[in-house]
Order: structure tokens, then sequence, then C-alpha cells
């Protein structure tokens, strides 16, 4: 390995770590302020994988040569629109887009909106006109941090360590380790994050604890959203969210006259009507004056590509498909790229019979379960051997990416793949790849604040508890710490609280109206007695989920179902 070079983790992580070669090894930068100086468990695990060196045609390997001529013979065959390019986020350097450019201009059916943060990226959208998170150093200086809807300590180790001495308060239905590191753990009922945000606005009145200046001179609607709060009576929410007024109380006297910080999950927002229950939330911070603070904010996975040119963007008319409700059978050719769909889409048992009609290609750095299902298999080159800039949706710090080990003849980048396929097609070539990414490395957008902020004025949401049954359970799922998504390691069990009739090592059928698949039992007492808890990557989890779209952003709503459990 080349001496004192950089590398950026390039892995779908709020904290986008920065490495750096010391002494032939890599090892975490000290220059960069989240990783300073060690390196979290999930990019030491991706410099043990395996990357994938040869091509596969219908499962015998063959060149490099022969897997680009394949590609552009079934390209060259079918109808454009007939083609779905299919992009995840296994590795989000901006490099990673690039390939987009080339499949926009053949005519191929694209996607929109998003499996991960669409829903609550359209309602802080709709509140503060862009979804950017403040600066680093408000979280740095804030007295209080809550962590709502998201394991703070797993998902953003780096960041975490940046605060990990702060009074914490958690907001969950499952005790995770900083639920259990907070002085307050209010363990809600899913899906009723925004009737609590509702309440705390009603407590934040009947205290008169709101900010009245910030709420006079920077915003919009704010009597019509405390309108809501005052709907119904405040104990009824008691019941609704799972969450005692006492602790309201409690968490009231704890963050008076405190700078707050709201590090806002994505449990929260996997449902249906995901956008205004985010949207409530953010509204709960305004009304308490959280935003334009000299500390303190809300935090959720911000527009890393905000202030930046998107030099990859081409305007076509190409028709575009809703994510989640992806059908893979009406498409003749399926190119996929970075991702593992088989365990991360909505509905299993739909997409494994969508790419079972298709001629499917994949292209990635590694193996994963979508490859049993793909004709054609091309090895995309290991991000330690191209360039590339990592830009962070935790905060607003880069990372860089260097050559710093020679990259196997059997395998390319995406710009290479993507200017190959431009030439074959007689497309114009992209611009050099030195320029793309000099211009990356270097400019420095500004983090624009919000002019006005749109308190909710409206709320149409249909609670998940009206369904709710004594013999049916909320379905929920976070991140494994020692895991990301479908990669690295493998958990496919369910846990359940020991309140259920349930054991240990109990084989179950879990059901829902979309789908079956059965499990191992866990008995864990921090997952609340009402719900079965999935780690993300489960890779029959998702046999019972919706391959629906929430109602404002062509995103997936994952958690929008109850699941019945029986004995195998």
């Amino acid at each position: 390995m080349n001496s004192n070079n950089k590398v950026a983790c390039p892995l779908d992580c709020y904290d986008a770590c920065q490495g750096q070669i010391i002494e032939d090894k890599i090892k975490g930068s000290k220059e960069h302020k989240t990783t300073n100086g060690k390196l979290c468990v999930n990019f030491a695990n991706l410099l043990k994988e395996k990357t994938l060196e040869k091509a596969i045609y219908e499962n015998s390997e063959i060149s490099l040569e022969e897997s680009l001529n394949i590609l552009v013979d079934k390209l060259k065959q079918t109808t454009p629109a007939k083609t779905l390019f299919y992009k995840g986020s296994g590795n989000i350097g901006v490099m990673q887009s690039v390939t987009k450019n080339f499949f926009t201009l053949y005519g191929s059916t694209l996607t929109k909106g998003s499996l991960c943060d669409g829903g609550g990226g359209a309602g802080i959208e709709a509140g503060r006109t862009n979804v950017i998170n403040p600066p680093l150093e408000k979280l740095i200086n804030a007295d209080v941090i809550v962590v709502w809807g998201r394991n703070f300590s797993v998902t953003s180790s780096h960041m975490y360590n940046l605060v990990k001495d702060k009074i914490f308060v958690t907001i969950d239905p499952v005790c995770t380790e900083i639920a259990k590191k907070s002085k307050i753990h209010m363990q809600i009922n899913p899906k009723t994050d925004y009737e609590l945000a509702l309440l705390l606005t009603r407590f934040a009145y009947m205290q008169d604890l709101e900010d009245k200046e910030f709420i006079e001179e920077f915003t919009n609607n704010a009597d019509e959203f405390f309108d809501i709060s005052r709907g119904r009576p405040v104990v009824s929410y008691e019941a609704t969210t799972g969450v005692p007024l006492s602790q309201v109380n409690d968490f009231f006297d704890l963050i008076e006259n405190k700078s707050v910080a709201i590090m806002l999950g994505l449990g929260v927002q996997k449902y249906f009507e995901g956008a205004q229950i985010t949207r409530c939330i953010d509204s709960f911070a305004a009304y308490m004056g959280y935003h334009k603070k000299e500390a303190g904010g809300v935090w959720y996975l911000s527009d890393s590509a905000f202030g930046y040119k998107k030099p990859f963007e081409m305007k076509g008319n190409n028709k575009k498909v809703s994510i989640p409700k992806v059908d893979f059978s009406s498409f003749d050719l399926v190119f996929i790229q970075g991702a593992n769909p088989v365990v991360s889409h909505p509905n299993t048992k739909k997409v494994i019979e969508g790419l079972k009609n298709s001629f499917v290609v994949y292209f990635g750095t590694t193996l994963n379960d979508t490859c049993e299902y793909a004709n054609l298999i091309i090895p995309s080159t290991s991000f330690l051997s191209k360039r590339d800039v990592r830009l962070s949706y935790g905060h607003e710090l880069k990372s860089i990416s260097q050559i710093v080990k020679e990259k196997t003849q059997d395998s390319l980048s995406e710009y290479e793949l993507t200017n190959f396929l431009l030439e074959k097609f007689n497309f114009e070539k992209l611009q050099s790849e030195d320029e793309i990414i000099s211009y990356f490395e270097n400019h420095k957008p500004k983090l624009e604040e919000f002019e006005t902020f749109e308190f909710l004025d409206e709320l149409d949401i249909e609670p998940l508890y009206k369904e709710k049954t004594q013999n049916n359970f909320y379905f929920i799922t976070a991140k494994n710490k020692n895991s990301l998504n479908s990669q690295f390691a493998k958990d496919d069990f369910v846990y359940l609280n020991s309140s259920t009739k349930f054991k240990n090592g109990d084989i179950v059928n879990i059901s829902s109206k979309y789908g079956n698949a059965k499990f191992e039992v866990k008995i864990d007492d921090d997952i609340k007695e009402n719900c079965a808890f999935f780690f993300a990557g489960n890779k029959n989890a998702n046999y019972l989920t919706p391959a629906n779209e929430d109602e404002s952003s062509f995103s997936a709503m994952y958690q929008e179902v109850l699941v019945e459990i029986e004995l195998s």
C-alpha cells in the first residue's frame, strides 16, 4: 500500500470515516474530527471483506472483456424503456452516481423515492425548505441530546464519541444501549411519535417554555400547530403513546434553560404518513426555538450534496418508477449497482419472483444474496483502488479516497464503466475524473439556514394502534452494531419480550397480509412487549413488508404493518 494516502469509508453510514495509510496499515485519521484516529467496526469489517475478482455469466467465470461485450449486446437487443437502472447505497461516494448518466441517455427506466429516508426528508423539507443538518459544533455545544428513534451510539459511533459525556434522553420502543445510558427513556409505542411531539408541545405551552421570539420572527402557522396539539385531552396521550405523563414532566425539568439537540432517526418515518410524523417532531423543536440557536438543533439525514453542482445529472424524459413498488418482472433487463434488493427491498417474495423473470446484471464489489439471481456479474473496483470523495449525511465534513492499492485486472470503476458504455453507444464522454474529484475535494458549500419555518398546520394520520389486538405485534427494525444493513454479520432471529408465550429457540411462523416466513426466537426484554423486533439485514424480515409507497415521497414504509406469530 502507498504510504500516507487517504481512504474514505464508502459505507452507508452517518459518520463517513476518514482512513489513512500509516506504516502500511489503514488507520483512523486524526485530522478528521469525527473519525478522531479510530476506525469503527464496520470499516474494519469492510477491510476484511472478500472482493469480487472475476466476472460471472450464467454461473461460469468469464473475462471482464467478455462480460462487457455481453452487457453491450444485451442493451442493444433490448428496448431501452424495458431496462431498469436500480442503484443501491452499498457504496455512496460521489463517483458512484456516474453510471446513471449513461442509463439516462440510453433511455432506461429509473427509480424515484427512497428505501431509507424519503418520508422524513419530505417532512423536514416542508418545514425548513432544505434537508440540512446544523454544523457539528452545535451538537458538541448542546447541553442535552434527545435521541429520537435512532440508535445513536451504534449508527453514529464516531459522532457519539464526541458527545458521549452529555445528558441523554432516548425516545424508542427498544431499550437500546443509548437508552440505558440516558437520564430518561420514553419507551414509546410504534407510530405514535407524532402524538408525543404534540403532547410535548402542549406541555411546553402549559409551562410557558415555548420560544415566543423565535416563533414571532421566523415562523408561520404556529397557532394552527398548537391548535392540533390541544385537540384532545392530555391524559389520552398517555394511553396511546405508552409514555407516562410523569416522564414528560421529568423531561421538561431536565431541559429547562438548556440547549437541546435532537438526533432524529429513521424509525419514526417508516410509515405511510412518515413525512407528517417527522414534521410534527420538527415543529415541536421549532416551537421550543431549537433552530437557529448557538447550540443544539435537529439532525436527520442531511442532503449531503446540498450546495454542490451535480456533474452527472442528465435531463431526460425517462420513465421513473416508485422504488418500493418496482416490479422487476416487468423489465427485460435489470441493471443493479451496489444493492441487495433480495434482502433490503420490501416484499422479498415479489422481488425474487421478479428477478427470476428478467435478465439481471449485477455490478458491485462483493457477492451478495441478489447475485444468486443474476445472469451477469461484473466486478466493480474496490474502494481502495479508485479515487472518490465521501460526503456525509450526518455532518458537514467530507472524506477523501485516493488509490492506495493496485486494482485487479478484471474489475473496473463506475467512471470507467460509464465512459466505456457512452463510447459504445456514441454518447458524449464524461469530463475528466480529475476535474470532477478536484471540484468535490475543494468546494465548500454554504450551510444555508431557512428564512421562515412553516409549522405543520394540518394532520391526517391513521394510527396503527387502531388495528392492534392482543394477538398481533408491531413490526420494527434497527441497525446491528456488528453489521450494516445486509453487509457483514448475519442475524436472522426475531426478538421478542419474555412476556410473550414464546421462548428461546422456538421456531415460529410470522405472517402479515403481505407474506410470511419462519424465524428462530430470541427472548430479549429490551424489546417492548407489543413488538416483534428484527435487525436490519435479516434475510427473511422483508417477506412481511409492503411493496407500497408512502403518501408524499415515493418511499418505502416498512413498518406500516402488524404481524401475527405462531409456533411452527
